[in-house]
């Protein structure tokens, strides 16, 4: 079984260390991080294939690049992010 350790290091610096992207994937002073603050005990995926755009449950806060996008599970209507590309970005295999 993946625990939700494992799960979340998979998603974040597993995936940064893969693509090359060095200021992204840990949380370490000086580096971009995208912060999703849950409980574990609630959290759920109500998203379906006919129903794609339900929220999930259990999500209390999320920042991206330091900006509350979501607040006590309340959407703020921040769009901080940017498109993130790794240096393979454009290269012909």
């Amino acid at each position: 079984m993946l625990t939700l350790e494992d799960a979340v290091r998979k998603m974040t610096g597993a995936v940064a260390s893969r693509l090359s992207i060095q200021d992204r994937g840990v949380l370490r002073e000086g580096l971009k991080a995208d912060v999703m603050v849950f409980d574990p005990n609630t959290i759920i995926d109500r998203a379906t294939y006919e129903r794609p755009h339900q929220l999930s449950v259990g999500v209390r806060d999320v920042f991206v690049n330091g900006v509350a996008t979501v607040r006590d599970s309340r959407v703020t209507g921040a769009t901080p992010g940017q498109l993130v590309r790794g240096p393979g970005y454009g290269r012909n295999h």
